[in-house]
């Protein structure tokens, strides 16, 4: 096989396998940056032996059995883990499998094998699932808990997460770097947290993946509307959440949600990368498979909510909303009604300003743009919306529903001139224009019937 071709085997096999391997690791060694860097050896001696010999059939096992070496070379001179682990250590060794194995049997008992053995074998799915908890734990600022999630869960490397957020890759090396020093120094246990605890972390989880989700979607600053590999990350992690987390209906709440919005990504956008707006959409470019993925997500998260004798939550409501808009052959047939009974509940579950905006939308689709209109004026001087675009954006757009044209002009100028994206601003400003056309039309119509 050809180096590069290698290079790109061992690029695709690090993406699949890094996260199981720093959580087996992080299991071992109970510290996630040392877990990382024991990770990150075995990929440089993936990188100098599999050049030459091959890619090996299980790649995966491969990896962790050279991160197990090393585990095992540094608990013999790692002496603050005592005099058990330095007997033992000198007596075992590892196999092309991953197994240990006793090398001689004068200085531990097989008991003690047996134990470390099992230690390292322990179930993966488990360690995933510890890992994740980890990244996202609410010591760590939101920014931390995003790099290290993209990091640690999704294999991005430092480069790869800056390009992604526009930040210098010093920036992100840092909070990494700080990240992990954090959990150190606050002794975050390896562990799935249980009950309440369990229930606060599990939502600080879906937080972060929803968060990166939005950000490829939608992307804050820069020249692109859309960052398709975020977007593919995010729903990637919500997969495997799922998979660890089947009973959690949140869980698969976000996972329908991600699923139906991806599946609009091939239509949000025209030929030369200018965004396209949900009702101006082609949907017949919309991904059949995700929206089917999506609903059948969707439907998991609806029966496992009745069978807990709960409500949807905000993922689940907000997947049902963008189920509306799946389900919905043309812009016409949407069923607003419902969608704005459904921001009702979802006010009720998780108040916010950006949902009473979103509901103001929908509010103003079903039963006309003054009702929606009357929402959004209950906004204007929410501190938390001061430098937020879109409010300017959709009152812009009620007021041209409603004839004001300049005062619309005048709003979609501000939202252009608060957003960093290059893209929407090229929108919001064409928006502009076409209400100031609009607007001197109306002027001139006005005039005309004034002198007859």
């Amino acid at each position: 096989m050809p180096m590069s071709a290698t290079h790109r085997a061992i690029d695709a096999v690090w993406r699949i396998e890094s996260a199981r391997l720093i959580a087996g690791l992080t299991r071992i060694v109970r510290d996630v940056g040392a877990a990382e860097d024991l990770a990150q050896d075995a990929l440089v001696a993936a990188l100098k032996q599999w050049p030459e010999s091959g890619v090996p059939d299980n790649p995966g096992a491969w990896l962790m059995a050279a991160a197990k070496h090393r585990a095992i070379d540094q608990f013999r001179r790692d002496a603050r883990l005592g005099a058990k682990y330095a007997s033992i250590a000198h007596v075992l060794e590892v196999d092309d499998a991953g197994h240990v194995a006793v090398m001689s049997g004068d200085a531990a008992s097989a008991d003690d094998v047996a134990t470390i053995d099992a230690a390292l074998d322990d179930d993966v799915g488990d360690d995933l699932l510890r890992l994740v908890f980890i990244a996202c734990h609410p010591v760590l600022s939101t920014d931390a808990r995003v790099v290290l999630t993209l990091r640690l869960i999704g294999g991005l490397t430092t480069d790869e997460i800056a390009r992604a957020f526009l930040v210098p890759e010093a920036t992100v090396a840092q909070r990494i770097v700080r990240a992990k020093r954090t959990l150190a120094e606050a002794r975050v246990p390896f562990e799935v947290p249980r009950g309440a605890d369990r229930a606060a972390r599990l939502s600080s989880v879906l937080a972060v993946v929803y968060l990166i989700f939005n950000e490829g979607y939608s992307a804050t600053a820069g020249d692109d509307w859309l960052r398709p590999a975020l977007c593919d990350e995010a729903l990637r992690l919500a997969r495997i959440l799922a998979g660890l987390a089947p009973g959690e209906p949140e869980v698969h709440g976000l996972v329908a949600l991600l699923e139906i919005q991806a599946s609009r990504a091939h239509a949000r956008v025209g030929p030369s990368g200018e965004p396209i707006l949900l009702l101006d959409q082609n949907r017949a470019r919309w991904d059949p498979l995700l929206i089917r993925r999506g609903l059948a997500a969707l439907d998991r998260a609806v029966a496992l909510a009745v069978a807990q004798g709960g409500a949807l939550g905000p993922y689940a409501l907000q997947a049902a909303i963008a189920a509306c808009h799946a389900r919905a052959r043309t812009a016409a047939a949407t069923d607003w009604p419902r969608i704005a009974a459904l921001y009702d509940a979802l006010a009720q579950v998780a108040p916010s300003p950006v949902v009473e905006l979103n509901r103001a939308v929908a509010v103003a689709m079903a039963f006309g743009p003054a009702a929606g209109l009357a929402i959004v004026e209950t906004l204007v001087a929410e501190p938390a919306l001061k430098g937020y675009h879109l409010l300017p954006s959709v009152r812009g757009d009620l007021l041209a529903k409603l004839g004001r044209f300049d005062e619309a002009r005048a709003e979609f100028e501000r939202a252009a001139g608060m957003t960093r994206n290059g893209r929407e601003r090229a929108l919001l400003l064409g928006r502009a224009g076409e209400v100031a056309a609009l607007a001197l039309k109306a002027h001139s119509v006005g005039d005309k019937e004034g002198t007859t």
